[in-house]
């Protein structure tokens, strides 16, 4: 399958930019849909990336995008819904399972038959989590077109890497916070490398073998998000107390509490999803997987003393030297 064009729904975020810097580099041309392209300075230096401002949940600006591509990247996803019910709220149904939707009508109503989608480990309609239950969702509804389309969909657990949301939160919780009480300290993670994740979408567009395959993303190890707040204590050099709540009712209003604030680090929802380990049982591995250890990358963007040398390196490499 010849590739050219890639259109990059969710492209502006943290798992987007590894994606399109990783396409660029294979001389792959990507459109990556934006409400405010001024809020993605940072992709505009990319080669062969372009940033346009569009509405994707549009259906007729979606059928306009499809314009002359190849092949379609959805990662829309939210974490936190204000419109809390069941089985989901507005903003969750919007992003995980109409959008979708709506995606896969544009490519039948033009003819692009390419679709490679993020959805989750362990999500499922019947999951405990509103965020679970729609991506689940939305994850049917993609595999249902798979008659029609050549569809690819990757369910990771929890990614790391220089600009995640995950360690570092914890990192600047545990630089400040002399105490820090911990909800779920027992649920388990098997935390994957975004530079991995980045390679499979990457590599799985033009390999047939993997049309109407569904596969897990998961690093080589798992731990308990108290070991995970632990490792990353010790990486940014902080000695803290950490009192794990749980998963009862005092991890429930520590939960409400942060779900209040503008960018919530915690909500009951994400608790909820916690109930259900994210870890892989191997048996679904992408082809030729060998993920990336989280010892490996973490010290890079967490640790005070490689922080600098990190940041010389990542210069040094856009400069080609």
């Amino acid at each position: 399958m010849e590739l050219e064009n890639v259109l990059l729904i969710g492209g502006s975020g943290f798992v987007g930019g590894w994606i399109a810097n990783c396409l660029s580099g294979r001389g792959v041309r990507v459109t990556i849909p934006t409400r405010r392209r001024e809020n993605t300075k940072r992709l505009t230096t990319v080669p062969m990336v372009s940033m346009v401002e569009a509405n994707v949940h549009d259906a007729p600006t979606l059928c306009q995008l499809m314009g002359g591509q190849d092949a379609v990247i959805n990662l829309v996803g939210i974490l936190h819904d204000g419109d809390s019910r069941l089985p989901y709220g507005k903003g969750f149904a919007a992003a995980h399972v109409e959008l979708p939707g709506k995606i896969i009508a544009a490519m039948q109503a033009t003819g692009v038959r390419r679709l490679v989608h993020m959805s989750a480990l362990k999500a499922a309609g019947n999951a405990p989590s509103e965020y679970l239950r729609s991506k689940g969702d939305g994850e049917a509804l993609v595999k249902a077109a798979m008659g029609d389309l050549d569809v690819t969909v990757f369910r990771p657990s929890v990614i790391f890497g220089p600009g995640d949301a995950f360690l570092n939160m914890f990192g600047k919780l545990l630089r400040v916070l002399p105490i820090l009480p911990l909800a779920g300290g027992e649920a388990c993670f098997q935390p994957v490398f975004v530079g991995d994740v980045a390679q499979a979408f990457a590599d799985c567009l033009t390999q047939g073998a993997t049309f109407g395959q569904t596969y897990d993303l998961a690093g080589p190890r798992v731990y308990t998000l108290r070991e995970l707040v632990d490792y990353t204590a010790q990486l940014v050099g902080k000695q803290r107390r950490i009192i794990d709540l749980g998963t009862g009712g005092w991890a429930y209003l520590q939960a409400g509490l942060m779900w209040l604030l503008p960018n919530p680090p915690l909500s009951p929802d994400n608790l909820r999803s916690m109930e259900v380990d994210s870890v892989s049982d191997g048996e679904h591995n992408f082809p030729g997987w060998q993920p990336t250890s989280l010892e490996a990358v973490a010290p890079s963007y967490l640790s005070p003393d490689e922080i600098e040398q990190f940041r010389l390196d990542r210069y040094r490499y856009r400069a080609g030297r």
